[in-house]
């Protein structure tokens, strides 16, 4: 009940722009090594890497890890509009070190399409697209590399597929005991998938969280976000909070 009213009294209040995606792990269990992660953001804007995805969303995220290795499923579901952006993502990882590398099925359904039937898997006529990644963390800072291999990819300017990339650089710091995190993300090389004719920086974004105690037991993450997208001349107000066990 609690949760119910924190969440509607959100919704009411929120009338900017916001995105986020926090997956908040759970200890191991014990003498199995096991870790599982639950968590649900509640945002007004769902921006993703300097693009406009959809408006109120609720995303949720549920998760197990052992060893390394990982196996996520996060959603988003738009409130605001009857055919907002619904999106499930399942993301299969492994983390050694600062090193880590995986590949995510994304599933959306842009619009309300009636035709984006969730197993529908073919190759010109799906609404799944599948991409790798590898990435690096060395403590001061960490860089990410994603490429589109399969499914609903976008187009460069000979009218192929794309093999749609993005990289960024993330910088997190701490500052007046709030957690910060800058980013730098671009976009290599021409794709429709992002609206790119060539390199483009596309998400520059300075991200704050801080845990909001609301009881001795009970406490919300929340954040702040400024993103601007140099290459479509777009900016966005961000502000999000984190529901978790």
């Amino acid at each position: 009940m609690k949760t119910r009213i924190i969440i509607s009294a959100f919704i009411s209040m929120i009338t900017f722009p916001m995105t986020a995606q926090v997956t908040t792990p759970l200890p191991p269990r014990e003498g199995t090594g096991l870790g599982l992660s639950v968590s649900a953001d509640v945002v007004n804007q769902y921006i993703w890497r300097g693009q406009d995805l959809g408006n109120v969303s609720l995303q949720p995220t549920l998760g197990v890890e052992y060893k390394g290795l990982s196996l996520t499923a996060w959603g988003s579901v738009g409130l605001s509009e009857p055919d907002d952006t619904k999106e499930f993502d399942l993301t299969l990882g492994y983390t050694i070190g600062g090193f880590n590398v995986g590949i995510t099925d994304y599933w959306f359904n842009v619009g309300g399409d009636p035709d984006a039937r969730y197993f529908k898997y073919d190759a010109h006529a799906t609404n799944h697209v599948f991409e790798a990644n590898v990435g690096y963390d060395f403590g001061p800072v960490s860089v990410q590399w994603y490429t589109n291999f399969a499914g609903n990819d976008g187009l460069n300017k000979d009218g192929k597929r794309a093999y749609s990339s993005y990289f960024e650089v993330n910088v997190p710091f701490k500052l007046c005991t709030v957690d910060w995190t800058a980013t730098a993300g671009a976009v290599p090389y021409a794709t429709d998938f992002y609206g790119t004719t060539g390199f483009a920086v596309t998400n520059l974004s300075l991200r704050a969280t801080k845990d909001i105690k609301v009881t001795d037991s009970f406490s919300i993450p929340i954040f702040g976000q400024v993103v601007g997208n140099p290459c479509s001349q777009k900016a966005y107000l961000v502000f999000g909070l984190t529901l978790q066990p």
